[in-house]
């Protein structure tokens, strides 16, 4: 008796990822399953789609990314990256684990049900991420161990802090443990670290990273054994300045992730199909592109059922009319086309968590005696930052130079209401009036906010404080434009829509305040200045850190 299947599609290029070439074949798909990717089989289809002149590709996989950047749910946050190719992502959700703890991860896990995409989860395994750091939950490897028991949960996510795995400290090697004691596999983050920390990484079982800015930074990990992610986010823009590492013979050590890219971005620019369309749109093979975007990320994750359109493998795949351009026509997910218009997802409600602080104009005080100043150098488009030495002039309260586009900066503890304060300088902004203050700042995420002056920062602060969370900017008189972000302060609770849109308005509000237009993001830029595991001054609740040194630092030099 002849075997039926569901569906073959015919008269296509599809791309066969371990040759890393398109073949003029067929695709017989049975139970959400590929049965044969060959041409002329002795199967009965049931339906048959006609795909001439069209390319197929599988699924694309994001191998790291942090879905609450997305400042939606995971389960509008599904529909979107469907609509560009993505079928499943690695996700680390230390965002709002470092917000709620174990509360916060299992909300994005029963949230993300909604939606078709696949979502692993790779449990957070720097909560927080330093020890000295005002977030608002810790987890050890007892509080994560019983997670592996879900479904979704696929591993240990960036380990950050490099001075623990160096000196063996007992709960990070338990937590690199578990993740291989489960059968998965631990990520790792190598910001700044040389071939002999490398190794150090690699020894303690870190086997991937992400961080790679420049092409040397991407072969010395390649060389130590790990796998690397090419990134392209909203702020971290890497692609262009990594790829030329990737040649044919060592590109299976390479896949793409976008790290931390927000819902408007995702929308107009796309997911990883971005990250392909730059990566062929300056001389990668198309062939070879694709195959990063899937097999390369698959088997980094051991995800061992996808990565490519051949017997056994899940039936995801990306039908495009032009692969250079990485014109999507459909997606197939599980064997389902993905309709345009998606069945409409409700995020559910979060209540773990409020915003609590009590800072004062007091509180934002900076006396300068000399004016010789340490200053956090924003580097556009980019997560490290310059570590810059200014004159300013001496003042019992220093607010603003904005002829030399100095502003003050601060970061307002929120999660226990202690009180704490840091207060810093900041150049790159180009305010020239007004403030702008959020409650995503990585990866403690309390309150930030830079400005011209202190009234203007407090406004904008008090107003997220009142939303329980979110974005907003202010200018001399009244607050212009906010965005609320109800879950955990980090997501809207609101479509994917309605949340491009606000995210819009906040976009042009500060615009209007600018000095002159800025070439990156100012709302993603900001979160990342109180990030103390990455180069090179930072600012947090307790003030000025300088990761050279890895230890905190005075904003004014003393002679």
């Amino acid at each position: 008796m002849m075997k039926t299947v569901d569906m073959v599609i015919t008269g296509a290029q599809v791309l066969n990822t371990f040759t890393r070439e398109f073949e003029a074949t067929s695709l017989w798909i049975k139970d959400g399953k590929v049965v044969s990717n060959l041409k002329g089989e002795p199967y009965h289809a049931q339906q048959t789609v006609d795909a001439s002149g069209q390319w197929i590709v599988p699924g694309m996989i994001d191998a790291h990314v942090h879905m609450e950047s997305s400042m939606v749910a995971p389960s509008e946050l599904g529909q979107v990256l469907l609509q560009h190719g993505v079928t499943a992502i690695a996700t680390d959700p230390h965002e709002l684990a470092n917000v709620a703890g174990v509360a916060g991860i299992q909300y994005l896990i029963d949230d993300a049900k909604q939606t078709p995409l696949d979502v692993f989860f790779m449990l957070p395994s720097s909560v927080p991420c330093v020890p000295f750091d005002d977030n608002g939950a810790t987890l050890h490897a007892a509080d994560l161990r019983p997670l592996y028991g879900q479904p979704g949960v696929h591993g240990l996510a960036e380990v950050m802090d490099y001075g623990a795995v160096e000196r063996g400290d007992a709960d990070i090697t338990a937590k690199i443990r578990d993740a291989y004691a489960y059968g998965y596999h631990a990520d790792g983050h190598a910001s700044g670290l040389d071939p002999h920390q490398l190794n150090v990484m690699v020894n303690a079982g870190l086997d991937t990273d992400h961080e790679c800015m420049t092409v040397i930074e991407a072969l010395n990990r390649v060389k130590a054994g790990m796998f690397v992610f090419l990134r392209e986010g909203t702020v971290e823009r890497d692609v262009l300045a990594t790829m030329g590492a990737v040649n044919e013979a060592n590109a299976s050590r390479f896949a793409f992730c976008t790290d931390d890219k927000t819902i408007s971005d995702l929308m107009v620019e796309g997911s990883i199909d971005y990250n392909v369309k730059l990566a062929i749109g300056n001389g990668m093979r198309p062939a070879l592109a694709y195959t990063l975007a899937s097999l390369n990320a698959a088997v980094a994750h051991r995800l061992t059922d996808r990565g490519s359109l051949t017997a056994g493998k899940i039936a995801d795949l990306v039908v495009l009319d032009d692969p250079n351009d990485v014109t999507i026509a459909k997606t197939m997910k599980n064997g389902q086309w993905v309709a345009e218009a998606q069945p409409a997802t409700q995020p559910l409600p979060f209540t773990a968590t409020r915003v609590h602080q009590h800072a004062s104009l007091k509180d934002l005080q900076l006396p300068l005696t000399s004016g010789r100043v340490n200053v956090i150098g924003v580097q556009p488009n980019h997560i490290e930052t310059d570590h810059l030495v200014k004159q300013v002039a001496p003042t019992a309260n220093f607010e603003a130079d904005l002829e030399q586009d100095i502003l003050k900066m601060v970061v307002i503890e929120r999660h226990r209401n202690t009180g704490k304060v840091g207060v810093g300088l900041v150049h790159g902004f180009k305010l020239k009036h007004g403030a702008v203050a959020g409650t995503i700042a990585h990866d403690a995420h309390n309150i930030v906010a830079v400005g011209t002056s202190d009234l203007a920062i407090l406004r904008a602060v008090a107003q997220i404080t009142r939303t329980n969370g979110g974005i907003a900017v202010s200018d001399d008189q009244q607050v212009c434009a906010d965005m609320s972000l109800a879950v955990g302060g980090l997501l809207s609770a609101e479509p994917y829509q309605v949340a491009a849109q606000q995210l819009t308005e906040i976009k042009k509000a500060y615009n209007q305040i600018c000095d002159q237009p800025i070439e990156f993001d100012p709302f993603i830029t900001l979160s990342f200045l109180t990030l103390p595991v990455i180069p090179t001054l930072k600012l947090t609740a307790r003030g000025l850190f300088d990761y050279d040194q890895f230890d905190f630092t005075s904003v004014e030099i003393k002679d």
